[in-house]
């Protein structure tokens, strides 16, 4: 009787917790097998069966073969064992005991691959949560009520510290099936670069839709990044549309990164052109290209060749990632010296390549966004530009027909 109530006890677990009864039936043998060599100490292995339709449980010691000929017996023979019945009085308590351990180690499981199979095809993908706990080597992010994701130490940027209930975007990195009950199945990133792809694609409608396409990005997390983007528009300007009105949508980015600065940087087919848009905020006076060995090298006027290198290297290194271009930077003195210009007076007459837009915002200062491509300005001051030029060149033609009409009454 007691057999037949814990058969139907499993079944009824097996279908509120979605498992498989036969599979649940079939751990329970292997993990009473374990437990009953340890509890009546069996010389040898033992197999346990349980009746499918009764319930009633037998232990079986299984005694080798002695007639089996384990030296000489092929790798494909499988030995014979003696069955000795073995089932001890009471079976059924052990049994509900190691039921209760199969079935939480089964319900754990389903989890992980219900988790896996929910997230595994959301790699690079950005999600957000609130901090669990944080420690110095991973921080736990909640992303529903029973997932959590683990963002380890290697994949946070140096600047930032969580504490509970901190609620952070982050980018999901690798996805993986794990039997250890303590090991996350979500590892997510703050400092991939896809991140601040996905930042965009939230704050700019442009890019949601296509018409706006980031290139390239090329990060060094927590301190700066430089992001390239192209329109498929040629009415649109794409660093205008990134930056946003009065830099809002750029902004919003910068908050969720925690300061970090984001150069944006308009995408160019000519490598020339590319690249010295790359360097900003310095300006470039030739980029000379080496296609054999994939160099740029780079000549600047001597005020401008600390600011193209960057602190300790990082706007030049920052520039190279996101060209994909290896970028040798120097003066004009430099770059005289070592045959790449005929002389120093020769290179003053290219000009520089000057892609900033030359329009002052309100507080006296240069707007820092690019020009568009044939302009002077960026896309939010190439409009106002142009009425202004309109009402000017108005003005003069009213000018102009008022001195004729004087010129005739004369």
């Amino acid at each position: 009787m007691a057999e037949m109530n814990l058969m139907m006890a499993l079944k009824e677990i097996a279908d509120e917790r979605g498992i498989d009864e036969y599979e649940l039936l079939d751990r329970l043998e292997q993990s009473l097998a374990g437990a009953y060599e340890r509890t009546l100490r069996l010389e040898n292995d033992c197999r346990v069966t349980i009746d499918r339709d009764t319930g009633a449980i037998y232990v079986y010691e299984l005694i080798p073969d002695p007639d089996f000929d384990w030296v000489n017996a092929a790798e494909d023979e499988e030995p014979t064992y003696e069955e000795r019945d073995v089932t001890p009085d009471g079976i059924s308590r052990l049994a509900a005991h190691q039921a209760k351990s199969v079935i939480n180690s089964m319900v754990r499981e389903a989890k992980r691959e219900r988790i896996f199979d929910e997230y595994i095809d959301r790699v690079g993908d950005m999600v957000s949560g609130p901090v669990q706990h944080s420690r110095s080597n991973f921080s736990i992010i909640k992303l529903s009520d029973d997932v959590e994701a683990e963002l380890p130490e290697r994949e946070r940027p140096n600047n930032e510290r969580y504490h509970h209930n901190d609620r952070i975007k982050v980018y999901i990195t690798e996805v993986r099936q794990t039997r250890k009950a303590n090991e996350a199945s979500i590892i997510v990133s703050r400092k991939h670069p896809g991140l601040v792809k996905r930042l965009f694609e939230i704050e700019v409608p442009e890019i949601a839709d296509g018409i706006v396409e980031i290139r390239s990005i090329a990060r060094e997390a927590g301190v700066r990044s430089k992001v390239a983007v192209s329109s498929r528009q040629d009415n649109l300007d794409p660093v205008g549309a990134c930056v946003g009105p009065a830099g809002s949508r750029v902004r919003n980015v910068v908050h969720e990164l925690r300061g970090e600065r984001i150069d944006i940087i308009p995408f160019s087919e000519s490598p020339t052109e590319f690249v010295a848009s790359a360097l900003s905020p310095a300006k470039v006076q030739r980029v000379i290209i080496d296609e054999d060995t994939r160099t740029a090298n780079v000549i600047v006027a001597p005020d401008q060749l600390s600011l193209a290198i960057g602190k300790e290297g990082q706007n030049a290194r920052l520039a190279a990632q996101l060209t994909g271009w290896r970028i040798d930077i120097k003066s004009l003195e430099m770059a005289s010296a070592a045959g790449l210009t005929p002389d120093v007076t020769a290179m003053e007459d290219l000009g520089e390549i000057d892609t900033q837009c030359i329009a002052e915002n309100a507080d006296g200062h240069r707007c820092r966004n690019h020009a568009r491509p044939g302009s002077q300005y960026c896309g939010v001051h190439e409009k106002s530009a142009k009425k202004a030029a309109k009402k000017s060149t108005g003005k003069d033609d009213k000018n102009k027909a008022a001195k004729a009409k004087t010129n005739e009454k004369a």
